[in-house]
């Protein structure tokens, strides 16, 4: 093995590569060419003593080794980071305009900013809690600079977690036992309505839409009282209603992709960057 340094540029084009999924995403979030990225990643390979990616047609996919020091290179990169913030912290300035659905905003998007906010007070974070469906057009037009959504293209952003959808009622009204069942929905382009409607009809079930709202407390409204059941991501089913499941007569849901997705105008602004990279160090599961 080569005793050649490691260097920084080197390890984030090969963090970029394996959280966006092949080398020509990952040219947005270094901000280099593809052939920079490559070059890059080829000094790296060199110095490591072993081939890290197998280049696909459309994704890149990590060898044993590369699985091995992907978890090295988060590590210096975090530990640079901390470094970077601690001494330079106070120089961030700026406006964040960051999106997310009001589901995943308390236990997702919290614990990112109770990081964030104390080391750059600098930074003004303007906050927008819509529907995905609403926030991706948002960002595609440049109207935010980050948004937390669940995705409905594998090309959008970085994959951080599947997050499990559930199907959800209130015991006292066993909604569930009704012919045709009523369900409550999200607009008309939710994933979760086109899951649950597509579980349903796996089933040979019948339903009836009986409630519309774009909002969460919309739809707990509902199953609270008994309007309705509904299909909600299992991190925002409050305590006191029911996770429904095969006992109920209900089928199995598709998980949800959540993944954060930044803007192209967002590119070379540094409180983006940190932030992106906060909640993918913060939030991300698995690699690839």
């Amino acid at each position: 093995m080569s005793n050649q340094d490691f260097q920084i540029d080197w390890l984030k084009s090969f963090v970029a590569i394996v959280d966006t999924g092949s080398l020509s995403n990952a040219t947005m979030s270094v901000h280099r060419s593809q052939s920079a990225v490559s070059m890059q990643l080829k000094k790296l390979e060199n110095a490591a003593g072993c081939k890290l990616l197998v280049r696909g047609s459309r994704h890149s996919e990590l060898t044993s080794e590369g699985q091995k020091f992907l978890g090295y290179a988060r590590r210096i990169l975090d530990l640079h980071s901390e470094a970077q913030a601690a001494f330079h912290g106070e120089e961030l300035v700026g406006q964040v305009k960051l999106g997310v659905p009001d589901d995943y905003a308390a236990k997702y998007l919290t614990p990112v900013l109770k990081n964030f906010a104390p080391r750059f007070g600098g930074v003004e974070i303007e906050l927008y809690c819509e529907q995905s469906t609403s926030l991706i057009p948002r960002i595609e037009s440049n109207d935010l600079d980050l948004v937390l959504v669940s995705r409905d293209n594998a090309n959008r952003g970085t994959l951080l977690f599947h997050e499990p959808m559930v199907w959800v009622g209130a015991s006292q009204f066993e909604t569930w036992r009704r012919d045709p069942l009523p369900i409550a929905v999200y607009e008309s382009t939710s994933l979760a309505k086109k899951s649950a409607i597509n579980s349903l009809a796996l089933q040979g079930r019948r339903y009836k839409v009986v409630y519309n709202s774009s909002s969460l407390a919309g739809q707990i409204a509902a199953v609270e009282s008994g309007l309705a059941i509904a299909v909600l991501t299992q991190c925002s089913v409050p305590p006191h209603l029911d996770i429904l499941g095969k006992e109920h007569g209900l089928g199995p849901l598709e998980p949800m992709e959540v993944a954060v997705y930044r803007s192209k105008n967002s590119q070379g602004s540094k409180a983006v960057d940190y932030l992106h990279d906060l909640l993918i160090k913060t939030l991300r599961i698995s690699p690839l």
